[in-house]
Order: structure tokens, then C-alpha cells, then sequence
């Protein structure tokens, strides 16, 4: 991964991330560094992991160390979380710093619920966000009718029997 890919920026703070077994991986030391007013972010970082302990929270399988490189150039072991436990971190943070992410984390957490009762509005949602992103509507159009198809396809072909990913590749080639 190269380096332009491997920072992000949030309030003029860096944040080192990896790319690893498919996921981004964040430093959970630069996250906590920028949502706290913490002058020594590692001593932060030690005493939330304390408290997760407590509170029956494991942690020990869900951080991986990952090498980034730090200030001096050299890579070094560091503590890292793929998105989802980036979020349970920052809910457990107190610091105004983190309450948009918990509002915006609470609000996503609520359409989901809603989208379990009501299926159609995840289709809903989807339009929404191919607008936002700026695409025409002829364009959502034919996506969306594009994942019907693919659904009706892949659904038929579990009704007669094709059952893993590579055959479901084979069939969808062999097809075309």
C-alpha cells in the first residue's frame, strides 16, 4: 500500500491505516489522539482497554497489531481495528470530539433496524445515496434493475443445485 493511501486526515490530524485481509485497518492510538484532549494518547489508550476489560469487552481478538511507520520513519507494531471496532472504541469515548460519530453511529444504527422491518426502504436508501453521489437517474435505474437480474440468476441457479461461489462464477461465464 502506498503512503498516499496509507494516511487519512480528520481534523488536521493524521490517522495511519493498512489495508489488511480486506479491510481497512486503523492506528487506534491516532483515532484516540484525535478525539481526545489527551496529551499522551497511549496512556489513554491503556486505560480505555482497562475499562473494556472490565466491562467484559475482549479485546485481545479484535485489535491486531500491524506494522506503520511512525514519526521516525521506522515501522512499528501497532494496535489496530478494522471499522466496526474503531466505532465500539469511539462510542466509549467521552469527549465532544466523539459525539458526531456516536449521533451519526446511533442514526445509522436506527435506519438498520427500520430497514429489517421494512425491506423496501433499504431500496429507498440506495436511490438516495446514488443521487447524493451524483448519478443520473437513468444510471440508478439500470443498476437497480441490473440486481434484480443478477438476483433472479443466482437465485435460480441455487434452485438447481449450484451451491458455492466458483460455481456460481462457472455458470454466470458460461452463461454470457
Amino acid at each position: 500500500m502506498d503512503a498516499e493511501n496509507s494516511l487519512v486526515v480528520f481534523q488536521g490530524k493524521s490517522v495511519r491505516r493498512l489495508w489488511h485481509d480486506s479491510h481497512w485497518y486503523f492506528s487506534v492510538v491516532d483515532v484516540v489522539g484525535v478525539l481526545t484532549d489527551s496529551s499522551v494518547p497511549r496512556r489513554y489508550w491503556s486505560d480505555l482497554k482497562t475499562k473494556f476489560k472490565e466491562e467484559g469487552f475482549e479485546l485481545y481478538d479484535k485489535i491486531v497489531q500491524l506494522k506503520l511507520p511512525s514519526a521516525d520513519g521506522k515501522n512499528y507494531e501497532t494496535d489496530c481495528a478494522n471499522t466496526e471496532v474503531m466505532f465500539r472504541i469511539i462510542q466509549s469515548i467521552p469527549s465532544p470530539k466523539a459525539e458526531p460519530f456516536k449521533r451519526w453511529l446511533a442514526k445509522v444504527g436506527y435506519e438498520r433496524v427500520q430497514e429489517i422491518e421494512n425491506p423496501e426502504l433499504t431500496m429507498e436508501r440506495m436511490r438516495e445515496i446514488y443521487h447524493a453521489k451524483g448519478y443520473s437517474e437513468d444510471w440508478i435505474e439500470k443498476r437497480v434493475r441490473g440486481i434484480a437480474v443478477r438476483d433472479e440468476l443466482t437465485g435460480e441457479w441455487g434452485k438447481r443445485g449450484v451451491k458455492q461461489d466458483k460455481e456460481f462464477l462457472v455458470h454466470y461465464h458460461q452463461s454470457n
